[in-house]
């Protein structure tokens, strides 16, 4: 779809995170914040999670939401580090099949030694290998999810298994620890999705190697998702992560305080996606905002909203109305900085109120933004193609 100044639509999306009192937080305070950004046609919602403090299960208190929306996307923040990647694609790939293809997931690392002894595994590791294990994590969930098989007639997918010879439907991650997916034998009988389905010894992909803490035997105990990868979301404001998000990413989230860097980030991004194999138009990249709508428009100044966004330790801050925002909005979109906005609110309930019933509204009546949905899943929504499955059962065409 095409805006009126003839560039492709925003893409719009807002953290749900209570930043401020974050232990404190009710579960249904996010379900609403969803409901409430799903009013909006937001593309999608983000919740934090962290090792580093007590708080809800980010993935759990989505996956209460899923029920209680239709549409809009659903991305809670999962620690690749210290987590078995066969229960992190399990995961996810279960937010997918309950929200009905509309998950994401934001990767995100643990890098102090704190964190380590509350596991007792490792020791901390830098940010370059934390990084790099993310990402290989993020390539073993999709191995995992493509092992699964597509059930005909129903648009859905289904599981396969690997038999009982050698590695046949087994995706094998190399590393300290192994993990089975508890797969039945080949020829037993599995209900999915209102059919019985057999774990054939068709599926042979042979066994998939990726380096890294945890060692993984699949196929997946999950069917494949509905979305066959769910998003993937990276913070790709450090250099770290930004080689990471280039390579596996979907969706890169950005800190910049200006036009001009943010068009000089999105170009250094797709580059190195195309490095990578890769087609950068497969890569979506949001600036994200921390947004301050308290005090409306006469609180924009030079260095806040008059002037757009100031700097601050926690990355770029706007401070205004959301008059005003949107016209920043609208000026970077012109301008080509990037594809959209990641709005981090200061106050949520708030903030987002203010930014659903006025800038996104007048986004939308500019043309700049959609007023309603026009598919169903978080890939439609994102304008980013169904991934085909890398493996191929027997009987199906490679």
């Amino acid at each position: 779809m095409t805006a009126r100044n003839g560039r492709g639509l925003l893409h719009l999306a807002a953290a749900l995170d209570e930043r401020t009192a974050y232990g404190a937080a009710s579960p249904v305070d996010p379900v609403a914040r969803a409901r409430l950004a799903e009013r909006g046609a937001l593309d999608f919602v983000t919740l934090g999670d962290t090792f580093a403090r007590p708080g809800f299960d980010a993935l759990a208190v989505l996956s209460r939401a899923a029920p209680a929306t239709g549409r809009i996307g659903l991305v809670p923040t999962v620690t690749t580090t210290h987590t078995a990647p066969f229960h992190v694609q399990a995961a996810v790939a279960t937010l997918d099949w309950v929200s009905r293809g509309r998950a994401g997931w934001q990767l995100d690392v643990s890098a102090t030694e704190g964190e380590a002894r509350l596991f007792g595994r490792r020791h901390a590791a830098s940010a370059e290998d934390l990084w790099r294990e993310a990402g290989e994590v993020a390539d073993a969930a999709a191995r995992l999810w493509d092992s699964g098989e597509e059930i005909r007639g129903t648009g859905r997918s289904g599981g396969a298994g690997g038999g009982r010879g050698g590695d046949a439907g087994r995706v094998v991650v190399d590393g300290s620890r192994a993990e089975d997916s508890g797969r039945p034998d080949e020829g037993v009988g599995h209900a999915v999705g209102g059919r019985e389905v057999a774990w054939g010894a068709g599926f042979a992909p042979g066994a998939v190697s990726v380096r890294g803490p945890s060692a993984v035997r699949g196929p997946s105990a999950v069917p494949r998702p509905p979305q066959g990868h769910p998003i993937r979301v990276v913070d790709a404001t450090g250099r770290h992560a930004r080689r990471t998000a280039a390579r596996c990413a979907d969706v890169a989230l950005v800190q910049v305080a200006d036009p001009g860097q943010a068009r000089a980030v999105r170009a250094e991004l797709r580059d190195a996606a195309a490095g990578s194999g890769r087609d950068p138009d497969g890569l979506r990249v949001l600036v994200s905002l921390s947004v301050d709508l308290g005090d409306g428009e006469y609180a924009a100044e030079r260095g806040h909203g008059g002037g757009g966004p100031r700097r601050t330790a926690q990355g770029p801050l706007y401070r205004g109305g959301p008059v005003d925002l949107a016209e920043l909005v609208a000026a970077w979109h012109e301008a080509d900085a990037a594809d959209g906005f990641h709005f981090v609110p200061a106050e949520p309930h708030r903030d987002l109120e203010r930014l659903v019933n006025g800038t996104v509204a007048l986004l939308q009546h500019r043309g700049l933004f959609r007023t309603f949905y026009p598919g169903s899943t978080l890939r439609e929504h994102l304008g980013l193609a169904r991934p085909a499955r890398r493996y191929a059962l027997a009987g199906e065409a490679s």
